[in-house]
This record gives structure tokens, C-alpha cells and sequence, in this order.
């Protein structure tokens, strides 16, 4: 989203025109935005063999996963729905990793039926895998590294308290049970957490896993999960990618020498692809003045956007209906009976009762982690891609609340 002349647009399209055409709220993704995100990965760390799936949790429109195939992207999963969603885009299984945590063995028999890479990380269904499938599936095992990295606490994930992966102080049992079943361990897994700045840290995980590929002849791939961090504000400090590409360029290939063998090199990109593509507007319902503060009241609340109120993230707020409006500080709030502020003493251009707010960075775990909250109806989206604007999920109506249930005679 840029500000061209006194209006905000992308690809040419001004989004009040969008706001005013498909309506409020809206999530809008910029699909080519998306395509460039992907691409400066790539060539940040085009001197080794790097697969990038992309963190379908993200965002799962089927035409977002469907532009990120084309790219060139594999797909990585937390949820069976997830593999269905990528086989019926067309991905083949090889290009698919599924990591569950605290599902039933029955959803990771399914995933297994259905040909895609396995990655494990618990010890009980490790050990379940090898009563079962002894030698004859090959399995990629997650490694909790005792990293403690990222940003807000909840999406710190390689800690020592962490639910996610099997502890580095636990690899002797790993090998234990490996070796009772002679289980084909083709992959090695690790991930940090998120909104990671600090290059060093995805060199420290690596680290971790490059001391542990000598126990297992057969490994084919390291994947070195995410969590680049992007921009929500101006002078945000980021992850530097091109740094991070060159330090792990070097440290995989110093690696393959003394290793002995080439292996391939995965990252799980998921924030870092769709977030910035992404802008949730929204429509001014009322200018409430208290002798506290002023609030902007919109048609929105955290029931199709909870990042601000969940992980106390930061959406820059701006007013593309007034842009180069007076400047003024609000409290930006929603419509649900609960607190649902979005941001608080923003400085923002004078708002009036219609105007269209839009919120950046927005395309990651916004509509993903929406809800019907308050009986409110969940938004639509649109994704522009090549200059075309395009509906690819009609809002909700009222008889979808009512679809799923079941009216009994009381």
C-alpha cells in the first residue's frame, strides 16, 4: 500500500474504490508483493539448495496457496485439512511436510496414507511410528534445540518449556528408539520461534542440527523451520536476509565438507511471505469523544483481527479516506462486547464517520484466526494480483451462522 498523490493504492487500485466495491471489513491481499517476498528468499540463499515450504497457517486462501505453488514454493502443514488443501491445489506429497503437535496418531496415519513427509516431535509417537511402521517409513524427527528466540512469548517455541519438539537433552532416547525399530530418519527439523532478528540465532540452530546428522546414514534434508521478522512500523528493525543467506550459505557448505555428503536445505516461510501483502480496511461507525481520550469506533473487533489484542502486535492504522487530513490522536476500537482495541493514542488523520481505516501487515494470522465471536459475520477477501482485482471469498451471511447446527423439538 502506497500513498500516490493524496490517495492509498495498490497496483493502481485505490483501496476506498475497493472498500467501496467490495465492502466492509475487507482483507486485501497484494498478491505480486507475496511473489517478491518469495523471490528475495530464494536469492538470498541461491548458492545452496534451499526448498522453501510455505507456513500454510499463515493464510490458507486456496488462491494464495495456489500463487506461492507457482512461484515455486512446497508447503508445509500443522493440520491433516492443511495436507487435503495442498494435494487438491496440485502439490505432489514429496513437496509437502507435515508437522502435528498434540494431534491423535489417527490424523498422522492419515497424513501417512496419503504419501507426505512425516516430521515427529514427540518421543511417545516416535516410539509409535516404530511399533508400526518399523523400517519401512521414512521420517523426519523435530528437535527442540532449547533456543529461546522471537518476539511476543507466545511465539517463542524452541525453549526448554516449550510443548513443541523433542528435547536436545532427550537425543540419547531418540537414538534409543530409532535403533529398536531401525527407523528411516531421512530428516532433521528445528524452529525457534518468530520475529526473530538476530542472524545468529538460525546459525545457533543450525549448529544444533549439524552435530546431530551423523547419527542417521540416510538423512536427505535439514529444515531450519522460520521466523524472519518483517516491518509493522517505520525504523522497525528486521531480520537482514541477505546477511542471514550469506552467514548460512557458508555455514552449510562448511558443513557438506566435513559431513561428507550435499543435503538439501529447507525453510518454513510463512509470516514472512504473506504479512505485508496484506491490509484489513474498515468503515468508521462513530467519533466517540470521553474526557479520557477520543475513540474511532469501527465495523470490525477482534473477532477478524485478535493479533493486537492476543500477541499485543502493531498495525500501522492509516485513514485513506482523509489522508492528508489534521492530524489527531485516537483510540482505534470494534464493535464486540469485550475490550477490543486495536491501537491506542495513535496519531491519525482526522477521522469522520464513513471514512475507511486500513491496517498494514495484516495478511498474516488476520483472517486466519478470525471468528463468529458476538454472532458477527466473518469478512471477505480480495486479492490483487497483475494489476487485476479479485473476490476470492464471499463475506459471510447470516444463514451461515445457522449452517452447521441442528434445531431440536425441546
Amino acid at each position: 500500500m502506497i500513498l500516490e498523490g493524496n490517495q492509498y493504492q495498490i497496483q493502481g487500485h485505490m483501496l476506498t474504490d475497493i472498500a467501496e466495491e467490495f465492502g466492509t471489513p475487507l482483507y486485501v491481499y497484494d498478491g505480486d508483493r507475496i511473489v517478491e517476498q518469495y523471490n528475495k528468499l530464494k536469492k538470498a540463499f541461491s548458492g545452496i539448495d534451499v526448498k522453501l515450504k510455505y507456513a500454510a497457517k499463515a493464510l490458507t486462501n486456496i488462491n494464495i496457496v495456489k500463487l506461492l505453488k507457482e512461484a515455486g514454493a512446497g508447503f508445509d502443514a500443522v493440520c491433516i485439512n492443511e495436507v487435503k488443501l495442498a494435494l487438491k491445489v496440485g502439490f505432489e506429497p514429496k513437496e509437502i511436510i507435515y508437522t502435528p503437535n498434540c494431534v491423535a496418531f489417527e490424523e498422522i496415519q492419515e497424513a501417512i496414507a496419503l504419501g507426505v513427509n512425516i516430521n515427529i516431535d514427540s518421543l511417545p509417537f516416535l516410539e509409535k511410528v516404530g511399533e508400526v511402521y518399523g523400517n519401512d517409513l521414512p521420517v523426519c524427527i523435530r528437535i527442540n534445540p532449547h533456543i529461546q528466540a522471537g518476539g511476543n512469548a507466545n511465539i517463542q517455541v524452541g525453549h526448554i518449556g516449550s510443548k513443541f519438539g523433542i528435547s536436545i537433552l532427550q537425543f540419547d532416547e531418540i537414538l534409543e528408539v530409532v535403533e529398536k525399530y531401525n527407523i528411516n530418519v531421512v530428516g532433521l527439523h528445528e524452529h525457534t520461534g518468530s520475529d526473530i532478528l538476530d542472524t545468529d540465532v538460525f546459525l545457533k540452530g543450525a549448529k544444533v542440527l549439524f552435530g546431530k546428522a551423523k547419527h542417521f546414514p540416510n538423512l536427505k534434508f535439514l529444515d531450519f523451520g522460520s521466523g524472519f521478522k518483517v516491518a509493522y512500523k517505520d525504523g522497525d528493525v528486521i531480520t537482514n536476509i541477505p546477511e542471514l543467506g550469506e552467514k548460512m550459505t557458508e555455514a552449510v557448505q562448511e558443513f557438506f565438507k566435513e559431513h561428507g555428503k550435499e543435503l538439501e536445505i529447507w525453510f518454513e516461510p510463512g509470516k514472512f511471505l504473506v504479512s505485508e501483502s496484506g491490509h484489513f480496511l474498515v468503515r468508521t461507525n462513530i467519533i466517540k469523544e470521553t474526557p479520557a481520550c477520543t475513540f474511532i469506533g469501527v465495523d470490525s473487533g477482534f473477532n477478524h483481527l485478535i493479533r493486537p489484542m492476543l500477541y499485543s502486535s502493531y498495525h500501522h492504522i492509516a485513514n485513506i479516506s482523509n489522508p492528508e487530513g489534521r492530524r489527531k490522536v485516537y483510540n482505534v476500537v470494534g464493535n464486540i462486547c469485550e475490550t477490543d482495541t486495536f491501537g491506542s493514542d495513535r496519531e491519525i488523520a482526522e477521522a469522520r464517520v464513513g471514512d475507511f481505516l486500513a491496517f498494514k501487515n495484516s495478511g498474516a494470522y488476520g483472517f486466519e484466526m478470525s471468528s463468529n465471536f458476538n454472532s458477527r459475520l466473518k469478512p471477505a477477501e480480495v486479492l490483487i494480483y497483475k494489476g487485476k482485482a479479485q473476490l476470492i471469498r464471499k463475506r459471510q451471511v447470516f444463514d451461515d451462522l445457522l449452517r452447521d447446527q441442528i434445531e431440536i423439538d425441546l
